[in-house]
């Protein structure tokens, strides 16, 4: 991310719960402490923890048009089925958050709106009615977790 930030000529924002994970310091790296970070009226970066106690999306409150944009990284996937998201403690082993953090995770992020979501990796996109499929997938998740699929 430095040489990106260098290439770009460009701050790096990291949540300060992460500070313990930079391995390469550098002047670029912003820390902030709240659960939000405004950067622009337009731009805000919201905490929503998960597999990272840090973890962090950003709203992007003008993009689609209008609608709305979360860029997630892995904090949120994109599954294969493009209508449904998943909230993983660790991906590499398959091991979802706990219930209550998925709850938590979902209840942050409720007040933003986003029509379209953009996961870590090019095709990980939600493109339409996305705030729908995160709130979806994190109810059909509490619900699995708890044990009341039917």
């Amino acid at each position: 991310m430095i040489e990106w930030a260098n290439q770009f000529d460009v701050p790096i924002y990291l949540h300060e719960a992460n500070r313990k994970w930079v391995m390469r310091p550098d002047p670029r790296i912003i820390f902030w402490s709240d659960e939000t970070q405004l950067l622009t009226d337009n731009i805000t970066l919201v905490r929503l923890g998960g597999h990272f106690s840090g973890s962090t999306v950003l709203h992007w409150k003008s993009g689609a048009e209008g609608k709305g944009v979360l860029l997630t990284g892995d904090t949120i996937t994109v599954v294969a089925d493009r209508n449904w998201v998943s909230f993983m403690y660790s991906y590499p082993n398959q091991i979802p958050l706990p219930a209550e953090e998925i709850r938590r995770i979902r209840d942050t992020i409720a007040p933003y709106p986003f029509e379209r979501l953009y996961g870590g990796w090019f095709e990980a996109v939600v493109a339409s009615n996305a705030h729908h499929a995160v709130q979806a997938s994190a109810n059909r998740y509490i619900e699995a977790l708890e044990h009341r699929l039917s």
